[in-house]
């Protein structure tokens, strides 16, 4: 029995260096196929080798390898499970849906006052050109341009022809060209 403070049969292991070996050849027989499996199933979204890692912490923090009967398909199925993990961490963060910053893309410009002011008197005068246009025409370019729904879709919603989309798009599109030129 063991309580708080009481080594584990696993940490006492450790502690004497043992398993360190087993650990060694598991990943001398398994670590390429491991590689292997992540590399075909990441294609180029992640980092085969953590993840070949991954199995061998979660390996080495189960402690007692030796019981399982199954070996090779207890790996692949950490293997399996660490990728579900993965994607489920993924969706959770959303981060197929994050840019990372680069600094010759986005560029590396402090965001003075002075800067941050201009581009606040820019979107209001944006929201003005914007609400001259007619309500539906609006609605219409909204849809579009910030909801990113296609012309079919808007059409649907406001009962009128996709032709007619196009029109009062390009009626919006005019109308804020003529609104950008002013400035």
């Amino acid at each position: 029995m063991t309580g708080p403070g009481t080594p584990t049969r696993a940490a006492k292991k450790e502690e004497r260096g043992e398993g360190g070996e087993e650990l060694t050849e598991l990943h001398r027989r398994y670590g390429a196929p491991l590689l292997a499996y992540f590399s075909k199933r990441l294609r180029g979204s992640g980092d085969p080798d953590d993840l070949v890692q991954e199995v061998f912490v979660r390996l080495a923090r189960r402690g007692d390898i030796g019981n399982i009967r199954q070996l090779e398909g207890y790996i692949f199925q950490t293997a399996a499970n660490i990728l579900r993990d993965r994607a489920r961490r993924r969706s959770a963060r959303r981060e197929d849906d994050h840019v990372s910053f680069v600094e010759e893309i986005h560029g590396n410009e402090d965001l003075s006052p002075e800067r941050v002011l201009l581009g606040r008197e820019a979107a209001h005068e944006m929201l003005a050109a914007l609400r001259e246009l007619p309500p539906r025409t609006r609605a219409i370019f909204v849809l579009r341009r910030l909801e990113g729904c296609r012309y079919a879709e808007i059409a649907g919603r406001l009962g009128i022809s996709a032709s007619s989309v196009e029109k009062h798009m390009a009626k919006a599109l005019a109308h804020l060209a003529k609104w950008s030129d002013r400035i």
